[in-house]
Parts: C-alpha cells; sequence; structure tokens
C-alpha cells in the first residue's frame, strides 16, 4: 500500500505515464545498452526484482533471461500499462505490483538481483540498506542512476522545479558519491562506468 507521503510522487508519475513511453524512445540506444550489459550479469535461476519498473521497458525485454522477474513502481499507472504489454508478448514469469520498495510481503533475502534503474536519484538513502537486505547472499544490485553532479547548471535547474513542487525531489550525486552510498552499505562494487553515448549515466553493480 502507498503510504500517504508519496501520495505526490504517486501523482507525478501518473501523470507522466501515457508520455513516458514515446519521450524514452529517444534515448532508445541508451536502453539497449542497459538491457544488453545486464542480461550479462542474469542466470536462468534468477529471481529478480525490478524496483521502479515504470512501464516495463527493461522488465519485459530482460524476462526471457531469468526465472522470475517482479516488477514494483509506485504509479499505478505505469503498472497498468506495464502489465498490458507483457500480456501482450505472452510473458508469464513476470508479476507486476503497485507498491514501494518497503511493502512487507517483500521478504528478505528473496532475490537474486534488484534492478534499480533511473531511481536511486530519487529515493532516501536508507533504500539502499532496503535493497541489500532483499537480496540473496551474493545477490547483485544492478543500477543505473544519473549523476545530476556532472551537470551543475541542469541540476540546479530541477533543484528550484524540486522546491516548488514542480518535479519530485533529486539528489545530485557525483559519480564517487554514488559508489559511496553503495559500498557503505556493505556492497561490494564489482562494475562501475559511465554508460557509452551518456554524459552522465552510470552502470553500477553492488554485491551482497
Amino acid at each position: 500500500m502507498i503510504k500517504d507521503s508519496h501520495r505526490k510522487i504517486e501523482k507525478f508519475w501518473d501523470r507522466s505515464a501515457d508520455s513516458y513511453d514515446r519521450e524514452e524512445q529517444k534515448h532508445a540506444p541508451t536502453y539497449q545498452l542497459i538491457i544488453e550489459i545486464t542480461n550479462g550479469y542474469l542466470q536462468p535461476t534468477d529471481i529478480v526484482l525490478d524496483f521502479g519498473c515504470g512501464t516495463g521497458l527493461i522488465t519485459n525485454e530482460i524476462a526471457k533471461s531469468v526465472k522470475a522477474i517482479h516488477g514494483i513502481d509506485i504509479s499505478s499507472k505505469m503498472i497498468r500499462l506495464a502489465k498490458a504489454k507483457a500480456d501482450a508478448l505472452h510473458l508469464e514469469n513476470i508479476t507486476y505490483t503497485h507498491t514501494t520498495i518497503n511493502d512487507e510481503s517483500l521478504r528478505s533475502a528473496s532475490f537474486d538481483v534488484v534492478l534499480a534503474s533511473h531511481i536511486i536519484h530519487l529515493v532516501e538513502d536508507a533504500t539502499i540498506h532496503r535493497i541489500k537486505e532483499l537480496l540473496k547472499p551474493g545477490g547483485m544490485l544492478i543500477s543505473v542512476t544519473p549523476c545530476m553532479a556532472n551537470k551543475p547548471f541542469f541540476s540546479g535547474i530541477l533543484s528550484v522545479f524540486s522546491k516548488i513542487g514542480i518535479v519530485p525531489k533529486i539528489t545530485s550525486f557525483n559519480h564517487q558519491e554514488l559508489e559511496h552510498l553503495l559500498t557503505n552499505e556493505g556492497l561490494e562494487i564489482i562494475e562501475s562506468e559511465k554508460l557509452t553515448g551518456t554524459s552522465n549515466q552510470y552502470f553500477i553493480v553492488g554485491k551482497k
């Protein structure tokens, strides 16, 4: 269940849902690269949680590489769109749920992989602790995060927009701060690189 404090964020992403795929299609090469690199870490026996799955752009693409994948998102509209696409593709190993990562039905040490694409800069630091809690021993957090501190002018504009409620709160990490956020929770960084063709997006894998 979504808490009252999250309603404003949910409404923002609900408003964005209908145009989300169209906007993200502008970045199709980046998404294909993310999917390709992510697939290299996945095993056919993996149980995966896609945290902040949106409309299933990545979730549906990697489903065939794993045993089961569970997509969650704070936006009910995003989840409805993701479900519709999965149904159209007859993907039977995906479940989509409108919830947050703090949902108590998500059991500790139950996932081989947690995906967090374009979400870590939008959540509280404590979320990394929750992700680690959900991972099995040896499990991996696979993340893609824009490091907004690398683009200070744009980051400043977003900060103003966030303060007046136009966009959700955004944390302006630099690359080193993002890595520290993971290692501070005891995750071992096994890959960390800027994605080809982007100015500030980093693909980072942390192992429990």
